[in-house]
């Protein structure tokens, strides 16, 4: 397997397929996953020409479990070590969910020199919670709820979570049983400690500095159906945040649309990474 060590011996895996004379589009997954969430796009893409790229997080997947680091700065940190240890320039930075805001996080403590475009996926930009700018967000009690999940059965926390996420529990959506285990075994890879840590990075942090100092071309979708990072105080703010940036919304679709919306996604970016 390959890593990456970073500045504090934490141990970052990740996947680097295709050329390395091709454009890179790097991607960062959501919580509680792992980079096996975007083989779908990988596959993909790399069959289209493009060098692929992902990481796992730190304490998520195959990289370290260290007790430090768990917070959005040092996660923006591993992503711009990864990107300089591939020497990775030109590139389209993909992020779903948490992985939205640490593309965002990375561009505003990192800047744009090596990033051409990025597309933010059902991503917790700006914010989840509700703040004076963005009122209308979501309370804290769910993100204690969610704590409380992890803290007391993270296993089977992680099987109930899989449905809402991928929108099984709405009526006539059979349950996918092979989406929902693997969902759960991308989880149960990761730390508990790391998983714990992060709720607070996707949930209370503030991404709108970040967002604002984007200014490559952005394309932002998000599933209107998305039970988890609901579209109105998410995708929708984040648009109207970023210089320029276009938003696709696809109806009816869930949080986990990667998977669900494979067709459609896969075909967004690659004439979006074309363009």
């Amino acid at each position: 397997m390959s890593f990456i060590t970073t500045t504090d011996d934490t141990r970052i895996f990740f996947k680097d397929w295709g050329s390395k004379d091709a454009q890179p589009v790097v991607f960062s997954h959501g919580w509680p996953l792992c980079s096996d969430a975007w083989d779908g796009q990988m596959l993909f893409l790399l069959q289209h020409g493009f060098r692929v790229v992902a990481h796992d997080r730190r304490g998520h997947g195959r990289s370290d479990q260290p007790g430090q680091g768990n917070d959005m700065d040092t996660y923006a940190d591993d992503l711009a070590a990864v990107m300089e240890a591939l020497d990775l320039r030109d590139a389209v930075m993909v992020g779903h969910s948490t992985g939205g805001g640490e593309v965002a996080h990375y561009i505003g403590r990192h800047g744009t020199g090596r990033v051409a475009k990025v597309v933010l996926l059902s991503a917790v930009t700006p914010i989840m919670v509700s703040t004076p700018r963005w009122p209308g967000g979501l309370d804290t009690s769910v993100f204690d709820s969610i704590r409380k999940g992890v803290f007391d059965n993270r296993s089977n926390f992680y099987l109930d979570l899989a449905l809402p996420f991928f929108g099984m529990n709405r009526p006539g959506v059979a349950v996918n049983e092979g989406l929902r285990h693997t969902f759960w075994n991308q989880g149960m890879m990761g730390s508990v400690l790391g998983h714990y840590a992060c709720i607070r990075e996707f949930s209370e942090v503030d991404y709108t500095v970040d967002l604002e100092r984007i200014d490559v071309p952005t394309l932002v979708i998000h599933g209107d159906d998305d039970q988890i990072v609901p579209v109105t105080h998410a995708g929708a703010l984040a648009a109207r945040v970023i210089r320029g940036a276009t938003l696709k919304i696809y109806e009816g679709a869930p949080h986990g649309l990667a998977s669900t919306h494979q067709v459609r996604l896969n075909s967004d970016l690659l004439a979006f990474a074309r363009a």
